[in-house]
This record gives structure tokens, sequence and C-alpha cells, in this order.
């Protein structure tokens, strides 16, 4: 969980907060690095190739990169008008007041948003495998969607 800018003193939330998982960007890189480097030497090691097979052995590996680097690049971005959540191939903007709860189901490997229309909203950032982590990311965006949410809004709630 990273959050951008400096803290403040006062104990107050800063307006926009970045969630951002642990584990899977660690992994995810380094099974990128580890494979693109494998396809490399296998290319150059294996004499029998084309260039063309060669160049192929290359190109997968840069795809693994690539595709270890969207897993990577998950987020949770807390404004103050509304949550930006960027999963493994899809970006979505909900608004506070959609939110209803967020949960962190038992088994599921992260946590879930769950909506005014009925539907949920897979937290990639917030994984079980983060441990204290994930679950203190989703203790402040619980919080957040209690502040910020419509709750927050209506005085006789």
């Amino acid at each position: 969980m990273s959050i951008p800018g400096p803290r403040r003193e006062s104990g107050e939330q800063p307006a926009t907060i970045v969630l951002r998982p642990r584990m899977v960007r660690v992994f995810a890189y380094l099974t990128g690095v580890i494979v693109l480097a494998g396809m490399i030497g296998g290319a150059i090691a294996i004499t029998t190739f084309s260039l063309g097979g060669r160049v192929a052995l290359v190109v997968i590996g840069v795809l693994v990169l690539l595709f270890c680097h969207l897993e990577a690049s998950v987020r949770i971005i807390a404004r103050p008008a509304r949550l930006e959540v960027r999963n493994l191939m899809r970006t979505r903007t909900v608004e506070w007041a959609e939110i209803i709860t967020i949960s962190f189901p038992m088994g599921d490997p992260w946590a879930h948003l769950d909506l005014a229309d009925g539907s949920t909203l897979q937290l990639q950032a917030l994984q079980r495998y983060d441990g204290e982590h994930a679950i203190s990311g989703a203790r402040l965006l619980r919080d957040l969607v209690r502040q910020r949410g419509e709750a927050a809004e209506s005085p006789e709630a």
C-alpha cells in the first residue's frame, strides 16, 4: 500500500490513496525477467533454429514479460470523488455512492466490492497472499467507503 505525497501529522487521510499488492508485483516481475532471460538464452544456445525461430523465442519472452507487467500493475486509486480499480485486463471507475461494502470472502484470492446495482467488482490489488498488508488495505478502503460514500452524506443514518 503506497500513499503518495507527504504524510499528514494531524492523522487525516490524504485526498488520494493508492493501494497495490506486494507479493504479486515481486513475483510477476521476477517471473517475467526469468522467462525472458531463458528465451534469450534459448535463442542463443539452440543453433538448429533458424533466425525466425530465434526471433519468435525472444518475442514470446517479451510477451510473457508484458503479461507479467499487467499482472503487477493492478491497483486501486481512491480519489475524493471516485474509486478507480485497475485489474488485470480492465479499469473501472465507480462513484463512492455506488459502493455498498467491501468483502474478503474466505477462499477467494482477492477482495470484492459489492455495488448498488447488485454486481461485485474484484479488487485484484488486495490479494490474500499479502496477508496483513491486504487486510489493512481492505480496512482502509472500508473506512473510506463509510467516509466518502452515500451513508456519509445523509445525516439521518
